[in-house]
């Protein structure tokens, strides 16, 4: 019997050495040179050219050098990837092919013979004779059929063409792997590599192309379209040479059974820079083609269990389960302008370096009602605020990532009824969203003359049948329901009335449920703190920020009076007794006073105090960078008329002490499961109940939720009685209640 040649062993392929005696052996690849020193290396260099194998290397050493030396200096330069194995040296032709594999890490002789039995399938609107050209000529066989191929190339003209549907059906219905390209345009797109089972399908990819496409897939619905508009025809005869021929190289890779990350990923190249961009793309595991799209109905079936959470990060605007700089290393792959839930994560430059304001896309949670109308409102982006620039990006990825979790996709858990047949099992939409009778009359005036987060809805008909979705009660520790449109943004409205839709108060994510959860209850408590003081215009005490010790404030105070403006807090806290301040700043000496205002609540004074500084940080390089109030009507009437000579409410009260942190007794808790039981017996003490709804998403991971109380209120223009006139005569702020007429006429419009 013949035994199998034995392999030779040799430098890679790839790689030029050189011996400078007396110095070292130096190992030179396209971009990159190492220098090789120790006994006997210079000798052993001239038997490494890929014509020996093992024994005859042996039998050649010269006499110097000892076999077992030599034996482990192979080792070495094995291990470190400078030696390798082949079957033969190969001719003059093939070198540069063995050379090229040996250069990305692969085998020279596997990948030469996988790709010589490589078929492939070319399919597709982008697919030309040249394409089938490139593939050939790379030393694949192409085919006919998709059956009889090993692999599927489909170019096409657009990532999103209706047809694609029907190809990843029938892909994935054969387990048979497919690659998506686009040679067409003056930016090229290749990837990623379908692999029925492994990865995520085209639906995957689709999903986040559309959301990053909101105004084609506005133009797509509107006209009825089946897919994307078509393009004109963009391209170079050297641009289309080159997009088949790394169309083809990829094949080949993949057919040579080579596999990295960058297979699942979306890489574009920009012709006119000549760079790439990787995109990464994932399976999303509630996929209703891939995936197991019950996963969000089972997670909002199940009670919502918090657990003990220690906390590892104390620093700036909240005590966190997880350090921001863990959570924007976890969550960054989800930022993409193609392929990402957040289009971008960009540091507003406007204002000084203090300011510390991160933006991220466009904020959903106006839907489309709101970001047709306010497209230069301060909140028709997603932020971050933070006394540093991590804090503040990880606060707008968080708030992208939350927006985003809030939104209706389809496969919420939904039960269609009214609420009169419902009974005691629902929850009614006016306890939440706190109209008063007198604001339905007016509303469609009313509509046209404030920005739609004044938005007032229709009167809500109890026998209408509408949707439902099951909400955790952890005040009775069982589900109740409240409509879908309540607890989604973008909820599809029907041809009737709108009598309910959903605002971001009580939204919040968060590094863990219980981190999401107690930042959604301190919003609740918040903002209904604020509205009770602004929309009944109490004086209400100042803050003595020197009491806090904190060399931040000083810092803050003098940045404020750099760019002319005064800056101040005020203690709003209200009944409840979780501490809640607003800060405010003012312009000196212009010919209006632009005022603007932060809050920030939370068990903690001092975080308090910083999170309300910080809320007015974010909002201030719009203000100094010229912002008028832009399209928003209430915030441009607010920039141009208010004064506080005339809203004293917006004063510190001159007849009482300022506030410090004593004022407030606060006791550290090393556990956040702690400070959320603490919270949440703080709002069941004034009679009120605390629904949680877990809105984390399987395909992004970070835990978000919505926080109800029924009876308290949001920010915005909601009149209707209850908390909102009785609080302040409990707390001694007023004699008697305010009537509806005495409420302030400035709508909060942040």
């Amino acid at each position: 019997m013949t035994e199998p040649p034995r392999p030779l062993v040799g430098f890679k392929r790839h790689l030029s050495v050189a011996v400078v005696p007396g110095d070292a052996v130096y190992v030179l690849s396209e971009d990159e040179a190492a220098a090789l020193r120790g006994p006997h290396l210079e000798s052993l260099v001239p038997l490494l050219d890929g014509t020996r194998d093992f024994t005859a290397v042996h039998r050649e050493l010269p006499e110097d050098v000892p076999a077992e030396q030599a034996a482990g200096l192979l080792a070495r330069l094995a291990e470190t990837q400078v030696v390798g194995l082949r079957s033969a040296a190969g001719s003059a032709a093939e070198r540069p092919a063995l050379a090229y594999w040996d250069a990305i890490g692969g085998d020279g002789e596997a990948a030469t013979a996988a790709v010589a039995r490589g078929r492939v399938a070319l399919a597709g609107a982008g697919s030309t004779p040249a394409a089938a050209e490139a593939l050939r000529a790379s030393g694949l066989t192409v085919v006919e059929r998709a059956e009889d191929a090993d692999l599927s190339v489909v170019l096409c003209r657009d990532y999103l063409e209706a047809g694609l549907s029907e190809v990843d059906a029938r892909q994935r219905a054969a387990g048979r792997p497919w690659l998506l390209a686009k040679p067409t345009g003056s930016r090229l797109s290749i990837g990623p590599f379908f692999t029925p089972g492994d990865g995520p399908c085209w639906h995957c990819l689709a999903t986040r192309l559309w959301g990053n496409r909101p105004a084609e897939a506005h133009v797509r619905d509107t006209l009825g379209l089946p897919g994307p508009l078509p393009r004109p025809e963009v391209t170079l005869a050297p641009l289309a040479a080159l997009a088949v021929n790394l169309v083809a190289l990829e094949a080949v890779k993949w057919l040579a059974g080579r596999r990295n990350p960058g297979q699942c990923a979306l890489w574009t190249f920009d012709s006119g820079d000549l760079t790439g961009e990787r995109h990464e793309v994932r399976a999303r595991p509630q996929c209703a083609s891939c995936g197991n799209p019950e996963l969000v109905r089972e997670r909002t079936r199940r009670p919502v269990r918090l657990e003990p959470r220690t906390k590892t990060d104390t620093a700036g605007g909240g005590h966190r389960a997880v350090a921001p700089e863990q959570v924007l290393g976890t969550y960054r792959h989800l930022v993409s302008p193609l392929t990402g839930v957040v289009k971008e994560l960009r540091r507003d430059t406007r204002g000084p370096a203090l300011f510390a304001s991160y933006r991220s896309g466009p904020n959903i949670a106006l839907g489309r009602r709101g970001a047709d109308r306010l497209r230069t409102a301060l909140r028709s982006q997603n932020g971050g605020k933070g006394v540093t620039p991590v804090q503040a990006e990880v606060g707008a990825l968080c708030e992208a990532l939350e927006r985003h979790s809030g939104h209706y996709d389809g496969d919420e858990e939904r039960v269609r009824a009214s609420f009169r047949s419902l009974g005691e099992a629902a929850v009614h939409p006016d306890t939440c969203q706190l109209f008063h009778e007198r604001q339905y009359p007016g509303r469609v005036r009313a509509r046209e003359r404030h920005g739609p987060f004044q938005f007032v809805c229709d009167p809500f008909d109890d026998d209408a049948e509408l949707d439902w979705t099951p909400v955790w009660s952890l005040t009775r520790g069982e589900h109740r329901l409240f409509p879908t449109a309540l607890l989604y943004f973008g909820v599809p409205a029907g041809p009737g009335p709108v009598s309910v839709f959903a605002d971001s108060n009580g939204n919040a994510a968060g590094s863990t449920l219980e981190d999401a959860a107690l930042q959604g209850m301190l919003e609740v408590v918040e903002r209904d703190a604020v509205a009770l003081w602004w929309y009944n215009r109490t004086r209400q005490r100042g803050v003595d920020l020197d009491a806090f010790g904190d060399p931040w404030l000083g810092e803050l105070r003098r940045t404020y009076a750099g760019v002319g403006r005064d800056v101040w807090v005020l203690d709003v806290t209200s009944d409840i007794g979780i501490p809640v301040f607003a800060a405010l700043s003012r312009c000196v000496g212009g010919p209006s006073e632009k005022i603007m205002m932060g809050f920030g609540a939370h068990l903690d004074p001092a975080v308090a105090l910083r999170r309300a500084l910080t809320e007015l940080n974010q909002m201030m390089p719009a203000v100094l960078d010229g912002w008028d109030g832009g399209d928003d009507p209430d915030a441009a009437r607010w920039l141009r008329e208010a004064a506080v000579a005339e809203q004293r409410y917006l004063l510190p009260d001159p007849a009482r002490r300022a506030v410090g942190p004593a004022d407030h007794g606060y006791a550290y808790s090393a556990d956040l499961l702690a400070d959320l039981g603490l919270v949440r017996a703080k709002i069941e003490r004034a009679g009120l109940e605390v629904f949680v709804l877990d809105q984390t998403r399987p395909d992004i991971g970070l835990p978000v939720v919505k926080v109800l109380v029924p009876g308290m209120r949001g920010l915005w223009a909601r009149f209707a009685p209850g908390r909102l006139y009785d609080v302040p005569v409990r707390l001694g702020r007023l004699a008697e209640p305010h009537g509806y007429d005495d409420l302030n006429p400035f709508p909060i419009f942040l």
